[in-house]
């Protein structure tokens, strides 16, 4: 087989991959909501704990796969060294060496999967687009999304039933938008863990906002640079 047929075989297999991990990805985001939501301890759900143990078996498939198909494979281990340490069944190993943490331990324990996904989706959406400008706006959304969403999540699990503004999830979520923007909201966080989110997520939408900031005006210099092409 030639060298442009095995090219085209790796970025087949690697495509492939990328959409498995953007399904599970979401699927275990899905599953941790619900769980949110509904107050379920999820290391007794043994739905929960097989289907997030064979999510992490594949994530780890996945990075030893496109790492033997890497061209640069130590480039390819830095840069995805965080991914695998995630993609490690922490929830199982908790659970099979019978390790006791408390509710709110577990809450937070449970966003390591959480974390996984966000990562994947971020690494994998940003991978699908050739161009680079494309590839960097993309992985910007996946990630401003993700997180203000986990910090809406949070938010709600510390805030709800403690919180008299916190009635229900939505008010948690724009909670979280406003803080993001830094735009400020009428409702105050009351505990410890709310508060803190709250300067975690002023401080990170200061950083990632201007970043789109960054895109546009890249976009703006890659326009006129190809405008001035055609004219000559």
């Amino acid at each position: 087989m030639t060298s442009e047929g095995n090219d085209k075989i790796r970025k087949y297999l690697i495509d492939i991959l990328r959409w498995i991990i953007i399904i599970l990805s979401i699927l275990l985001i899905v599953f941790i909501s619900v769980d949110t939501f509904t107050g379920v301890n999820f290391l007794e759900s043994r739905r929960y704990m097989t289907f997030q143990f064979w999510v992490c078996v594949i994530f780890m498939a996945d990075f030893f796969i496109e790492l033997t198909l890497s061209a640069n494979r130590w480039g390819y281990v830095r840069s995805h060294f965080l991914y695998f340490l995630l993609s490690i069944p922490y929830l199982n190993l908790i659970d099979i060496l019978h390790i006791h943490l408390t509710p709110e331990q577990l809450f937070f324990v449970r966003f390591i999967p959480l974390a996984r996904g966000v990562m994947a989706m971020t690494i994998v959406v940003g991978a699908i687009s050739e161009n680079k400008l494309t590839s960097f706006l993309m992985s910007y959304i996946v990630s401003l999304a993700s997180f203000i969403y986990l910090g809406s999540l949070l938010f709600y699990y510390c805030e709800s039933g403690v919180n008299t503004a916190v009635t229900d999830f939505g008010l948690a979520l724009w909670w979280a938008c406003m803080n993001a923007t830094t735009l400020g909201c009428d409702i105050y966080p009351v505990t410890v863990t709310g508060k803190i989110l709250g300067c975690i997520l002023s401080v990170g939408g200061i950083i990632m906002f201007p970043l789109f900031t960054v895109y546009i005006t890249a976009l703006i210099r890659q326009y006129t640079k190809t405008h001035k092409f055609y004219q000559q």
